[in-house]
């Protein structure tokens, strides 16, 4: 890559960490999509899925195809660390590097339009809403495959804590399908003195927590990964009274769907039971609509060719990870692959979804030209 085209790249994705926009709420970041687009004359059609851009290079000689994704969306976070182009927009930031996949898939696009070498079609998916789970789902309702045909999909995420510009492919499970999770626990509602007279819905919530606690560890296989943690504990609002009810919302991320209803099944007796122990009722709302993402044994290869081809790194002996991309929507009926590529050391501020995190631009290059290559084969 001309140090030109890495220098406007950079711009680029600079801008959109500037000017973060949250899931479904993109129409600026879509805007800008369109824009440069244009500039690069490659034609795009707006609006699917909502905020969704899928743009289109195909070339006679070969009826093959390939779906490039890239996800747009930032997350509800005021930034820390004082960058020069750092969020402007209060309480949001992109903290999990889609600005850069969002540039990356740009630079795709033009890197292959002015490669005359390939055959066939490629489609440049700009994904929202990734991070609320709803952005894969809107546009495959808004008939994403259906208008623009693809055998296979790949896509990347930046990944913290492997070498800046390693490509890491995953054999089988990349990341687990996720789920959220809520119970409200209903109680009487009372004079904290005397409790005696109510029933007390943080006592029960208390009880839960632990019961809940012990799913994964009594009640799962231990050769099966499952996560189940309680982000919110929610009740009272004076020191003097017992509350009228207790809500605690979670997350839960498997990779086997029968390990996942297990769980659940679990899950629900373990509500059943501390409500009638401390007669409460519950309202109780569980997500099971992740999916994960899995790589098809084909499309692995030969993403790790594309890695190698183009000088980088390859790694083949990543583990897989517990966080989840609603990507696995995309990939559900049709092979793919999604690949890790570094974004150098973590550090104690490193990671993704943290206040200070930030693309690394070095990695653009790669990037790029991993997208680039693996569509190539692809059609090859």
């Amino acid at each position: 890559m001309d140090t030109a085209f890495y220098d406007r790249l950079t711009v680029w994705r600079r801008h959109l960490h500037s000017h973060p926009e949250l899931s479904g709420a993109e129409s600026a970041t879509a805007r800008f999509i369109a824009e440069r687009l244009a500039e690069l004359d490659v034609p795009f059609v707006p609006g699917i899925g909502g905020h969704g851009v899928v743009a289109t290079l195909s070339r006679s000689g070969s009826a093959r195809s390939v779906a490039l994704r890239g996800d747009m969306d930032a997350l509800p976070i005021t930034e820390v660390g004082g960058l020069a182009y750092a969020s402007s927009v209060p309480g949001v930031m992109h903290a999990c590097g889609h600005d850069g996949h969002t540039v990356a898939l740009l630079g795709a696009a033009a890197i292959l339009q002015a490669d005359p070498s390939w055959r066939g079609t490629v489609h440049f998916i700009f994904q929202p809403a990734e991070e609320n789970g709803a952005g894969a789902k809107a546009m495959l309702a808004d008939g994403l495959f259906e208008r623009f045909p693809s055998d296979r999909v790949f896509a990347f995420h930046n990944w913290p804590g492997i070498p800046a510009g390693t490509v890491a492919v995953h054999h089988g499970p990349v990341m687990a399908a996720g789920g959220r999770w809520s119970v409200t626990l209903h109680g009487l509602a009372g004079h904290a003195a005397i409790p005696h007279l109510t029933r007390d819905p943080i006592v029960a919530a208390a009880h839960l927590v632990m019961g809940l606690q012990t799913i994964v560890s009594r009640n799962v296989d231990a050769l099966d990964a499952v996560v189940l943690s309680i982000g919110q504990i929610n009740g009272g609002v004076v020191s003097n009274q017992i509350p009228p009810s207790v809500t605690l919302a979670g997350t839960l991320r498997t990779y086997r769907p029968e390990v996942r209803r297990a769980v659940i099944k679990r899950m629900e007796a373990l509500i059943a039971g501390t409500c009638e122990a401390y007669e409460m009722r519950a309202d109780v709302e569980i997500t099971s609509t992740g999916r994960p993402i899995i790589n098809t044994e084909a499309e692995a290869d030969l993403a790790a060719e594309a890695g190698r081809a183009i000088g980088a790194s390859v790694a083949r002996d990543v583990r897989p990870s517990t966080t989840g991309d609603d990507f696995a929507f995309l990939i559900q009926d049709r092979p793919g692959a999604y690949v890790w590529i570094g974004n150098g050391p973590a550090g104690p501020e490193g990671e993704l979804h943290n206040a200070a995190y930030d693309f690394n631009d070095s990695i653009l290059p790669t990037a790029v030209a991993w997208l680039a290559e693996v569509a190539r084969r692809a059609l090859a």
